[in-house]
Order: structure tokens, then C-alpha cells, then sequence
């Protein structure tokens, strides 16, 4: 049997790397692994297959930056040309990303086997490009894994039909806990003297002892409306009751530089390189709070019992919530809301919580089910 799997983006490669060395047990298993470049920087990207042990992708498409539709198109014509190349019997696409989606439409086309790693997640904002890349990719996929009982719903609910659905658990946690010791090792002084964007004194930070930040998506880093009253809050409050630390997106510096913003961040916040793996998670598991507005630091602080406060007004990740036993908290981009969740979160325990099946075995009953399918 031949798999080809996909990779095209950052939060790929931390689900792709326990699949890899699951597919490496069985020596009837042909593994060909594609990294269309989506990221194509360095410390976006490639870094990510050292630090995880993941194999050299065997087809690079480097695709590269561009518009969705340019993403997307420059894609299904390189990645057609492998498929028809390599004749593979499974194609396997992994979260919601533009290659994902891409990926989905030639296997069909080329009446390829499909399945999709992470399928069912919802947010329920087509304002999303990642949710039409969900909706696309799970309407196509012959075999929809799914990484919690709500994406289980919410495929059912839209018509799919059982047959095609396998619960089979969240393979970043499978990540998380191969790298935990690992993680756990890295002294948080040493990687932010190591990662500073640029030179300057920095205090202790023993554990819970310091908040984290992401922030990058367009809804709060676009408009200076939004993004303002934000940076106020984080320099203002944040930053004022302990070290915050923000490995920085390059999306959100250029608008922080273009909105006349970027001195009082750098004055006040501790500002990083974007971060490894390894090192992301040992900030993690230091931090007092999480503010962020990624979706798998939210599944990452759930696991860890790190507060989080969600910078989005929905989530596909739903049992990360703490209404459903989880750490995160939606508090969108509204400062008011912010606050007054920060203010609580400061006197919430962490509270580590596993979801069913996230138990750090998920790579093995995504293969059981392909090969079975």
C-alpha cells in the first residue's frame, strides 16, 4: 500500500511527526511525505522537522506566500502532478489549511482515497478561511478522523454517513507527550535570552511566574481599532503584573509597525523570535496565563491545565472550553471582557484535564483505520 501525506503549514508538523513514525512499524506501508511549503521561512517551517525528528519530506512543493486562491491553485497543480506520479492508494491531509483543502480536491479528482486527520472541528465562522477549508475537505474525505466526540456530532449532523466516521483522539497530543521530558528540560531564562528580538534585561522567570502571548490572526491584528485598545490592555495591565512574553508573528509586527504601535509593545513586552516546538512548550508549561488566539495552544493548555484566554469570539476546539472540562476561556477581542476574565484567571488553579482518547496514542488507530478502511 502506498500513503502520501500532506504538510503544508506550521500546525501540521507537530501532527504529521507521530503519524511518520507510527507508518515507519509497517514495512508494507509506502510512505511518501509532501510539504507544499505554505511556510516557507525558516523558523516557520523547516525548523520544525529538526526539532521533531520528522523525516526530510520527500516531495517539496515550495509554494510558497500568495494570496488563498493563489495558495490554493498553485497547489492543486503541483500536488496533481505527484499524485499522478506516485499512483498512491491513500491520500492523507491533516487540520485546515490551504494545502489541506488543495490536497483534498486532486485526491478526489484523481479518484484517490481520502482521508482527512482532524476532521469535524466547527467554528461556525465562514468569515474563517480555515473553516471553508474544513467544510470542503470533510465533504470530500472517504475516511473523517476525528479528534473528539463534538466533531463526531457535528459530522453526523451534516450527513455523514457512520461508516465513514473513526473516533480515534488528538494526535498533538501525541506530540505533547513523545516531547514533554524534553520540553520540560529547557530552562525558560535561558531560551528568552536565546530568542529576544532584540537585547535587554531580563527578570526572573521561574515557573508561574510569567504570562505568554500569540496573537496573529487578521480579526485582532488588522484594524487599528481593535488592535490599540489590545496593545493598551497588555502594556498597560499585563505587563505590570508579571514578565509577558509574545514570540511574535510576522503578520502582527508589520501591523503593530504600521499602526504606530511598535514601540510601546517593545518597551513593555518581552518580545521573542518566533519559537520552536519545544521551546513554545516549556512556556507553556511555566506560564500563569495563556492569552492567545491559536487553536492548538488552546488543546496544549487544556492538556497542560494552563489557563487560557481565547482571543476569538469562537473556537472549533470546543472541548477545550471550561465548560466542558477544559482551561480556555473565549473572551474575543473586547478589552472589557479580557480584563475581567484575566482578573479571575489569576486566582484559577491550573487544572490539567485529558479529553477521551487524548491520550498520546491517537497515530496508531489512524493507521489501524486506513489500513483497515
Amino acid at each position: 500500500m502506498k500513503i502520501i501525506s500532506v504538510v503544508g503549514a506550521r500546525p501540521n508538523f507537530m501532527k504529521v511527526a507521530p503519524l511518520c513514525r507510527e507508518l515507519a512499524k509497517h514495512p508494507e506501508v509506502e510512505h511518501v511525505l509532501v510539504h507544499t511549503g505554505q511556510h516557507y521561512d525558516l523558523r516557520m517551517s523547516d525548523a520544525f522537522f529538526v526539532d521533531l525528528g520528522i523525516p526530510a519530506p520527500d516531495i517539496h512543493l515550495n509554494i510558497g506566500s500568495g494570496t488563498h486562491a493563489e495558495q490554493v491553485g498553485r497547489t492543486m497543480i503541483e500536488f496533481e502532478k505527484v499524485v499522478k506520479a506516485e499512483k498512491p492508494d491513500w491520500i492523507v491531509v491533516i487540520g485546515d489549511v490551504n494545502a489541506t483543502c488543495a490536497c483534498s480536491i486532486v485526491a478526489k479528482k484523481e479518484h484517490v482515497k481520502l482521508a482527512h486527520v482532524e476532521a469535524g472541528l466547527r467554528s461556525g465562522d465562514m468569515g474563517m478561511p480555515e473553516e471553508v477549508n474544513r467544510l470542503v475537505t470533510d465533504r470530500l474525505a472517504d475516511l473523517l478522523l476525528a479528534p473528539d466526540r463534538i466533531s463526531c456530532a457535528n459530522l453526523k449532523a451534516e450527513g455523514v454517513a457512520d461508516s465513514r466516521i473513526v473516533f480515534v483522539g488528538n494526535i498533538m497530543i501525541d506530540t505533547l507527550e513523545s516531547q514533554r521530558e524534553k520540553a520540560a528540560s529547557r530552562d525558560v531564562g535561558e531560551l528568552v535570552r536565546r530568542e529576544l528580538l532584540e537585547a535587554r534585561e531580563i527578570p526572573d522567570l521561574p515557573d508561574n511566574g510569567f504570562a505568554v502571548m500569540t496573537m496573529h490572526r487578521p480579526s485582532n491584528v488588522d484594524q487599528i481599532e481593535t488592535l490599540k485598545p489590545l496593545v493598551d490592555f497588555l502594556t498597560g495591565e499585563v505587563s505590570r503584573d508579571m514578565p509577558l512574553l509574545w514570540p511574535i508573528h510576522p503578520r502582527a509586527r508589520k501591523q503593530l509597525e504600521l499602526f504606530g504601535l511598535w514601540d510601546q509593545v517593545r518597551r513593555n513586552i518581552i518580545l521573542l523570535n518566533p519559537l520552536g516546538y519545544h521551546d513554545m512548550l516549556r512556556l507553556n508549561m511555566g506560564a500563569r496565563v495563556m492569552l492567545t488566539d491559536s487553536g492548538g495552544l488552546q488543546e496544549e493548555c487544556c492538556v497542560l491545565g494552563t489557563p487560557c484566554l481565547t482571543l476569538r469570539w469562537n473556537t472549533e476546539r470546543p472541548v477545550t472550553l471550561r465548560e466542558h472540562g477544559g482551561a480556555s476561556v473565549l473572551v474575543g477581542n473586547d478589552v472589557g471582557k479580557i480584563r475581567a476574565t484575566y482578573r479571575e484567571t489569576l486566582s484559577t488553579q491550573r487544572t490539567p484535564q485529558r479529553p477521551e482518547l487524548w491520550d498520546g496514542r491517537t497515530a496508531g488507530r489512524i493507521v489501524e483505520s486506513i489500513l483497515n478502511a
